[in-house]
């Protein structure tokens, strides 16, 4: 088995969800060819990193990004870093020959995500974004449905990202912690940070976007900003919905707020066809509602697939437990990482790759320049 050296840039929330990522692929994918080993992680506060390295079982630390990417015994970055810092590092990693994993979005901006496509291309290095979601097997599964034209002609996508954690006037926001209230660091608040995952999701499953029209708001105007002491403007977008025009004809609806009482992590979509239905809710992650027209009248209605089959007719599932019983949220991760192995293997794309993300960004863009201009925008 070759080994695959990684070296993770950031230690954080993401940092985690990756590196068990990681530790479990070889476990649950033993047809594998290489195996992940935890070489090096890297971040500024020398203390903390050296801590996390020890719990999760990196061989070393560095405290500049700049001397990762220079080591001869890395062979993929993986950035778990804020949004500002992805393209520099990105592109420096791409120049040394890396391969790249980074977290979404790309970028701050669609100049900044070209200019990253740019190098990774130019490099040819393997590279892909973290849009997890995707590897949910349900939400896999509706793909494969999709795909294989069940639902017949689409008319509607919509989805929806709630939480609720930022309904608080005294937060702070910027500095290690809070960093994506900051546009600086974050590029946009609930666009780039939740909605960018419902609109990968919808690409994906339906295709381009044409045009948006969207609207946001900011609930709290000032707040301390953490690395100045001083009341600031907020400059990011606490709520944002947007309607859209898909290539393929059929209408979108998209919402996502940090506003909604109740919801921590609530994302949804459903997409109706002329012939069938599909949804899906994050809370309940292993379940795909399904909805078929075609069923006798009288026993037509909405049925609930409980993925968890071993038979290789459900994704992934044949790799973890019995059928009947669930995965969660970080196995997405686990997926992931096999995935982006396979590439490296049969020399496939890896997907979504990073000029994949670049469509999510312009989508972004368009979304918060309706916003501010209140009007249509095209992607």
């Amino acid at each position: 088995m070759k080994p695959l050296n990684i070296g993770l840039i950031g230690y954080g929330f993401m940092g985690r969800t990756h590196t068990n990522g990681y530790k479990r692929v070889n476990d649950f994918f033993p047809e594998l060819k290489h195996r992940p080993i935890l070489k090096a992680v890297c971040g500024r506060n020398e203390e903390k990193v050296k801590e996390f390295a020890d719990q999760w079982q990196y061989e070393s630390t560095e405290s500049d990004w700049r001397d990762l990417i220079a080591r001869d015994d890395i062979d993929a970055v993986d950035i778990c870093t804020p949004n500002n810092s992805h393209a520099e590092i990105a592109i420096a990693a791409a120049k040394a020959g890396k391969m790249i994993l980074c977290e979404k979005p790309l970028a701050l901006n669609p100049a900044e995500g070209e200019k990253m496509v740019e190098a990774i291309e130019k490099a040819g290095v393997a590279n892909t974004v973290w849009y997890n979601y995707r590897r949910v097997p349900a939400v896999t599964m509706a793909k494969q449905l999709i795909d294989e034209g069940r639902l017949g002609r689409v008319f509607h996508y919509r989805a929806n990202f709630l939480q609720d954690w930022t309904i608080n006037e005294d937060l702070p926001q910027g500095g290690a912690a809070l960093w994506r209230l900051d546009a600086a660091a974050a590029g946009s608040g609930v666009t780039g940070d939740l909605l960018a995952h419902c609109i990968d999701t919808a690409i994906w499953l339906n295709g381009s976007i044409k045009d948006v029209t969207a609207m946001t708001e900011t609930f709290v105007k000032e707040r301390m900003h953490n690395e100045t002491g001083k009341k600031e403007p907020v400059t990011i977008d606490d709520a944002c919905a947007f309607l859209c025009h898909f290539q393929n004809g059929s209408l979108g609806l998209f919402e996502s707020t940090r506003y909604a009482r109740g919801h921590k992590a609530l994302y949804t979509f459903e997409i109706n066809g002329e012939n069938a239905s599909i949804r899906w809710d994050l809370h309940d992650l292993h379940r795909l509602e399904y909805f078929d027209h075609n069923d006798e009248g009288k026993l037509r209605g909405w049925r609930s697939i409980h993925i968890s089959d071993h038979d290789g007719s459900q994704p992934y599932m044949d790799k973890w437990w019995v059928p009947g019983l669930n995965i969660g949220y970080e196995h997405t991760f686990v997926h992931q990482v096999a995935d982006f192995i396979k590439s490296i293997e049969t020399g496939e794309t890896m997907r979504p790759s990073f000029r994949d993300a670049l469509e999510t960004q312009r989508v972004c863009d368009a979304v918060l320049k309706s916003a501010a201009s209140h009007t249509w925008k095209n992607v």
